[in-house]
């Protein structure tokens, strides 16, 4: 396949880069920039040192030039850009996976509210289908592709929600994020001499992907009114640890709950529960894996679990490429790795 990438050099689109580099049914990748005012030409290797060898041009987009030769668009851009350009691929209905959150909502009153940037229209929003690759099934050419926070959390709460086993008014969800999540351009929050040695909570009670949680988390039970939902950046590179906080049902004991746990992700490669104990980030760094382990307080009725994967990776490009090959029949697997990176 003729694959196109918009955004190949932040840090979601360089590492979907590599990974489609390395996809068996990947024949050809087109890398896209915005439109050039100037006549210079940018090459991938000069902007990621990384990618030495990796004399790519970007090319001016061009959605009729994309539909033209490519097969597939995946845009790794940040919020606010495809919204201004979906309008040619949904019409023609071409493949795309957008991994901003420009269409994760049907509702535009709500991106306008959280994102604080206008919203596609409408019309637009209800062609698009939510990627949550392990529940969601595909029904539409763009998929928009989940938050990194959104599916950390929503893997974690998935087998609650659906069996109905917690209190729905009880769900307190308290993520960690690594730096990279916070993209590649440099600010004062992401600055090494700030955030090394320290922690810093952000956007609290304000953060975009609450309603893109709660937005999933009604589709699978409608009694869930909202959550509590906060957010640390700390200091390590790639990550997001969320430890999810819940009142039991009545009637839930720890086996109810292995059992659901055991029943909603045993046919499914990229979630790994753990038979004791709880994860840790550096199980999942550099792979498509979610962990979770959780426990059950008697004393307090609370339900624990905690929920890691790599926000670039499960959060972002990883799962950009298994909503790819889910949506073509390939190997769910395919172009991933089987390993995390260890040590």
């Amino acid at each position: 396949m003729k694959v196109g990438l918009l955004g190949a050099t932040g840090y979601s689109g360089a590492v979907l880069y590599s990974l489609l580099k390395q996809h068996p049914k990947v024949a050809h990748i087109d890398l896209y920039g915005h439109k050039k005012e100037a006549k210079s030409t940018e090459f991938l290797d000069t902007t990621i040192p990384a990618y030495l060898n990796e004399h790519v041009e970007l090319q001016e987009f061009d959605p009729a030039v994309i539909i033209d030769k490519d097969d597939i668009l995946f845009c790794a851009t940040p919020s606010g850009v495809t919204n201004k350009l979906a309008r040619p691929f949904i019409e023609k209905n071409f493949p795309l996976i957008d991994l901003s959150g420009d269409f994760r909502f049907k509702d535009p009153a709500v991106y306008s509210k959280w994102y604080n940037k206008p919203a596609a229209p409408a019309e637009q929003l209800q062609k698009a289908c939510y990627g949550l690759a392990e529940f969601n099934k595909l029904t539409s050419n763009y998929i928009a592709n989940p938050g990194c926070y959104a599916t950390a959390s929503l893997l974690g709460l998935a087998p609650l929600v659906i069996d109905k086993l917690i209190v729905p008014d009880t769900i307190v969800i308290d993520a960690k994020s690594g730096v990279s999540g916070a993209g590649k351009k440099p600010n004062a929050t992401n600055h090494y001499t700030f955030i090394n040695e320290n922690a810093w909570l952000y956007k609290l009670n304000k953060h975009q992907h609450i309603p893109e949680i709660t937005q999933q988390l009604q589709a699978w039970d409608a009694d869930i009114p909202a959550i509590q939902f906060t957010t640390t950046l700390i200091p390590v590179t790639r990550g997001i640890m969320a430890t999810i906080y819940v009142k039991a049902a009545t009637g839930v004991t720890l086996d109810g709950l292995r059992r659901s746990f055991q029943q909603h992700y045993q046919n499914k490669k990229f979630v790994r529960v753990l038979a004791n104990g709880v994860p840790s980030i550096k199980e999942v760094t550099g792979s498509n894996y979610c962990n979770i382990g959780f426990d059950y307080n008697k004393v307090t009725n609370t339900i624990v679990v905690v929920s890691v994967i790599d926000n670039l990776m499960k959060g972002a490009a990883g799962q950009a490429v298994q909503n790819f090959n889910n949506l073509f029949n390939f190997p769910e697997d395919a172009g991933l790795p089987s390993m995390p990176v260890f040590p």
